[in-house]
């Protein structure tokens, strides 16, 4: 990592902090991914190579514990003390980003794997009881192979399956990638999702009824835009199929 060459503590923290990619390895652990792969998933556009490379540094600065996996077969990471307080300033940064810098999704940014990532390490399973209850997501606009995902909650746990795991769903779920991302990052509301149609949703009442704690939206998501921010327009004021990308 590369040193500012200041004995100021914030120079010094921001030598680890502010290096490419670490707010979101940090964010990744925070959220529970300890394999490598599940932290390599939250960071899909950073090589392998070199996750484990800043893994290691941050092993070395005292902010990550490596851990041998129970099988003894591989290793897993978790945040140490002095890691875990890096954590509100990831919160921070969520805030801010949320509040300062919303604008339309562009084509890099529309990222399916990412989103499927952030709704596994983010929902909260247990919002329809300890019973095992399925949600089946259509991601609309995505070609077959990628269009479909279960969501398998059951005793507080939840587990993700990219195939049909049997059995009738409870609650289906179908909406465009770009619908559902807005809906992830708090820029269009699920009642409005639903109310217009951009989010289809078919079910028990009583399960209906908790999709928002499913959905678990923590402080990002709730966090308004700044009033004193740039003019941009978000997808989320668009109409389905008007998102803007770059050509």
């Amino acid at each position: 990592m590369k040193s500012y060459g200041q004995f100021c503590p914030i120079a010094k923290a921001a030598e680890i902090f502010c290096e490419r990619w670490t707010a979101l390895v940090l964010r990744n652990l925070g959220a529970g991914a300890c394999r490598f792969n599940d932290i390599h998933r939250g960071v899909p556009h950073m090589s392998a190579t070199l996750l484990a490379r800043r893994l290691r540094q941050l092993e070395d600065e005292g902010l990550v514990e490596r851990r041998r996996s129970a099988s003894g077969k591989s290793w897993t990471y978790y945040l140490t003390d002095a890691g875990a307080e890096f954590l509100p300033l990831v919160g921070a940064l969520a805030v801010w980003g949320q509040r300062w810098t919303r604008r339309d999704l562009e084509e890099g940014e529309i990222d399916l794997g990412l989103l499927i990532w952030g709704l596994e390490y983010s929902v909260d399973p247990a919002a329809f009881g300890t019973g095992r209850t399925v949600l089946r997501l259509a991601v609309t606009d995505q070609p077959e192979n990628k269009r479909f995902y279960w969501f398998v909650c059951e005793r507080k746990t939840l587990e993700l399956c990219v195939s049909d795991p049997g059995g009738a769903p409870d609650l289906y779920l179908a909406a465009s990638l770009p619908d559902l991302i807005h809906i992830y990052r708090g820029d269009l509301a699920l009642g409005a999702a639903m109310e217009t149609g951009r989010l289809t949703v078919d079910g028990p009442p009583r399960l209906v009824r908790r999709l928002g704690a499913w959905f678990n939206f923590g402080t990002m998501a709730r966090t308004g835009q700044a009033t004193g921010g740039p003019a941009r327009r978000t997808g989320a004021e668009r109409g389905p199929g008007q998102e803007k990308t770059s050509s």
